[in-house]
Parts: C-alpha cells; sequence; structure tokens
C-alpha cells in the first residue's frame, strides 16, 4: 500500500475531515476531503487515476468551497480521489468498494459528483452500491439524472463569461476567436455553445494533439471526428499544430480546458489571446495570473466561470429541471462576472482577488451563523 504523508497545514476554513480509505482485499485506496461544511453538505467530484496526490485533493476540496459559495449554493466544498486506473477491469469492484467505505459519511456529509476519470454510469454504480439516488449527482436519466455532462452545463457556464469578457473588452461576438485546450467534456461544450454564438474556433487540442484553422473549425464535425475516433488529432480538415501551441495560438479567447497548472508563467509570457478563461479548475498558475494581468490580458478564474456543473448538480439533488439548470447559470454566472469585474475596478484588485473576496465574506457569513468563526486551525 503506497504510504500517504499528510504534510498539509489546516486554516481557519478547513479542511474539517481527510479521510484515507483503503481495502487490502482488492488494492482499492482512496481519499476523501471535506473543506468546510458552513453553508451545507460537503459536495465536490471523485478523481480516479492511478498517480493521484493527496495535497491534490485538498486544493481541489478548498477550490469547491469557493466555488459553491460563488454559485450561491447550499453546499460546502468537498472532493473525493480513488488511486486507479479508470481504464482498468476492476473499475466498478473498486468503486464500490470506495463507495462502502464511506457509507457513513454519503450523503449525509458528503455528496459524489463525476471528475477525472468518473462517468455518469459510475455515479449509478455509487447510487446502486448506497442503495440511495442523493448518494450521486450525475446520474443517468433513469435514476432522476439530468444528464449535465452530456449537456455540457459546465461548457455553458464557461461560454457565458466569455461573453461578458467580450462585452468588457468590447470585441464583437460574431466572429470573435477563441481557442480551446483539451477536447474533454467541457471543452467540446465550449466549442458548441461558443460557435452556437457565431465565434471562430479557431484551435483545439486533446491528449494526442493539436488542430488549427484561422477561418474557424466545423465544430459539428469536429465532435462527430472524437465520436468516431477518441481524438481530434487527425482531423483531416484542419491544419496539425504542435501539441501546446493551441495556448499560445493568435485569437481573441483562449480558454483551458484540460487540468491544472497547464498555464504555466512560460505559457502566460507568450499567450496572445485577449482574454483568458479558465474551463479546468486551476489551470493558470498563481504566477501566470500575475503575468496575465501585467499584460492587461483579461483573466476570468474557474471559481467564477466552471460553476455550470456544480450548479447542475444543485439541480439534480432537487430534482429540478435541465431547462432550470441553464437559465440558473445563465443568470448566476452573467450576474458573478459583471459584478466581479465592476468590483476589481473600483478596489484596484485582480478578477481573482474580488471572486475570492466574494467567495469567503459568503462562508464567513455562515460560519459566523453557526458559531464556528474564527475556529482555530486544526492541531494548534
Amino acid at each position: 500500500m503506497k504510504r500517504i504523508r499528510l504534510d498539509f497545514e489546516p486554516d481557519e476554513f478547513g479542511p474539517e475531515k481527510v479521510i484515507c480509505v483503503s481495502d487490502p482485499s482488492n488494492g482499492m485506496q482512496g481519499f476523501l476531503v471535506i473543506d468546510n461544511t458552513a453553508r451545507g453538505i460537503g459536495k465536490g467530484g471523485i478523481r480516479m487515476a492511478p498517480n493521484l496526490d493527496l495535497r491534490e485533493i485538498i486544493r481541489l476540496a478548498r477550490t469547491m468551497t469557493w466555488k459553491n459559495a460563488l454559485a450561491d449554493l447550499p453546499f460546502g466544498g468537498a472532493k473525493g480521489g480513488i488511486l486507479w486506473d479508470p481504464a482498468s477491469s476492476d473499475r466498478e469492484r473498486i468503486l464500490r468498494s470506495y463507495a462502502r467505505s464511506l457509507r457513513s459519511l454519503i450523503p449525509n456529509s458528503y455528496v459524489c459528483g463525476l471528475d477525472m476519470g468518473l462517468s455518469e454510469n459510475d455515479a449509478a454504480v455509487i447510487v446502486d452500491e448506497l442503495c440511495d439516488r442523493k448518494a450521486a449527482t450525475g446520474k443517468p436519466a433513469f435514476l432522476g439524472g439530468i444528464n449535465y455532462d452530456q449537456l455540457g452545463l459546465t461548457g455553458f457556464g464557461v461560454v457565458r463569461a466569455i461573453l461578458v469578457a467580450l462585452e468588457e473588452r468590447k470585441i464583437p461576438v460574431v466572429n470573435a476567436s477563441i481557442s480551446i485546450q483539451g477536447f474533454g467534456a467541457v471543452g467540446r461544450a465550449v466549442a458548441r455553445f461558443a460557435a452556437e454564438q457565431r465565434m471562430k474556433v479557431v484551435a483545439v487540442s486533446d491528449i494526442c494533439g493539436a488542430i488549427a484553422d484561422p477561418e474557424g473549425l466545423n465544430v459539428d464535425a469536429l465532435i462527430e471526428e472524437w465520436q468516431k475516433q477518441g481524438t481530434i488529432a487527425g482531423f483531416a480538415a484542419a491544419k496539425p499544430i504542435p501539441l501546446g501551441a493551441e495556448m499560445t495560438i493568435s485569437c481573441d479567447v483562449f480558454s483551458p480546458c484540460a487540468k491544472e497548472d497547464t498555464v504555466d508563467l512560460e505559457v502566460a509570457q507568450k499567450i496572445q489571446a485577449r482574454i483568458v478563461v479558465e474551463g479546468a479548475n486551476m489551470a493558470v498558475t498563481p504566477q501566470a495570473q500575475e503575468r496575465l494581468a501585467q499584460r492587461d490580458i483579461l483573466y476570468i478564474p474557474d471559481v467564477i466561470a466552471n460553476v455550470g456543473g456544480v450548479i447542475g448538480a444543485y439541480i439534480e439533488y432537487v430534482d429540478g429541471s435541465a431547462q432550470t439548470a441553464f437559465e440558473r447559470i445563465r443568470k448566476t454566472v452573467d450576474n458573478n462576472v459583471r459584478k466581479i469585474l465592476e468590483e476589481a475596478k473600483h478596489q484596484g484588485i485582480s478578477i481573482r482577488e474580488a471572486g475570492m473576496a466574494m467567495a469567503r465574506e459568503r462562508v464567513i457569513e455562515a460560519m459566523k451563523a453557526k458559531g464556528i468563526w474564527k475556529r482555530r486551525p486544526i492541531g494548534e
């Protein structure tokens, strides 16, 4: 079994619980971090990957605390992780073992969601294992799910943020060019909704390669290529470019939708886009954020832009409809981006700082109402 070091420093917000689970009979090993539940039950997705790090899960759980607060949802922040290859034939057995290990916490303290390596079928497995429809969101429709990944709710929210950012920079939406890093569920949805707004998708990438067309890619054909081949790298109607070049190509908007820390200081110095909107969590490093601000590139962070998925999860949790989810995402993202842009200008601070100030204020207010602010950090 892999040895785990709990080398992190809690603060006044959390984490409240850091749970490591394992099953020697099948090799399952996983984590659950419940960061802060002042606003409600811990909510966040479960990642499955063979190389997960506990510190990564702790960071993501904190991100969910801020994201759920900015989405104004009655959820706290949490994140799960399973150290396993999602392509393994033992995937379901390991997932069931993980769910059983956390039976005492799901769903009363933590509601599972989908993250890297998991699909709606996995949400169904968790629901089946725990015999509780409230145990997970992202479920298939027959279990009460609204298919928010298939609907592209996270990508829809990212595009709503892009539209407000274009308005702020006085760039016409029609024919505004966008490059997208990552062509998973979020990246595909960003491409689709951007095309619906008559923007030009000029470059995309996935793990296998990157392609570009300055005149704009046919997004419907691109998605069909991905569905058939499992990659867009060989898309014949576009020019292949070096993997990573999609991040620095000339365009109006760049949206990183792959994974965390892909946009570092070196990349930030080369970005030619006028706007960067995070589709993935923590895609832009803190140093890169500072460099973007110095270069007057408008940066809209993940906790503001990609809340569509968590809003969709909440709507599913309360048995709402897809239409309700889309409307709430549109209203929440549009209002948040405008408010935070205005606050950043008024206070002379970065957009992330303005967003984080709003999130902290909402969490602190909830903690005060419960009489737990300021609490002492764990271990003090």
